[in-house]
């Protein structure tokens, strides 16, 4: 089975869905979560009201992308613009706080080894 590539967009379309804008918002990253913080509206851009949709859940922001089929720097455009008007709040992944919270790799590797064994 032949697989279709990934849909860029046609460039007019994307500098219409971004209103010309090329510069995205930095406080996304692909594994942010975000979750709508209200229902669409009437009159709401097409891209903004499924994307409100779409995160009734914690949903991140590389499935957003995905399932819009649009490139990266234009959900987080997109994003940008739903934060602003307070529709949409985003959770970004904790990191851990030291090195030494992170779990040991001895521990890692059993796991990994029992996972084989499966």
């Amino acid at each position: 089975m032949m697989r279709k590539p990934v849909d860029t967009g046609d460039p007019d379309r994307l500098y219409t869905v971004t209103g010309g804008r090329s510069r995205a918002d930095d406080s996304f990253d692909l594994v942010t979560l975000v979750v709508s913080e209200c229902e669409p509206t009437a009159g709401m851009q097409s891209e903004h009201a499924r994307i409100l949709e779409m995160c009734r859940h914690p949903t991140a922001v590389v499935e957003i992308a995905a399932e819009l089929k649009l490139p990266i720097t234009v959900v987080r455009i997109l994003l940008g613009d739903l934060l602003a008007m307070g529709r949409i709040t985003a959770r970004h992944p904790r990191a851990a706080q030291s090195v030494a919270s992170l779990p040991d790799s001895a521990l890692l590797k059993e796991v990994l080894h029992g996972l084989r064994n499966l």
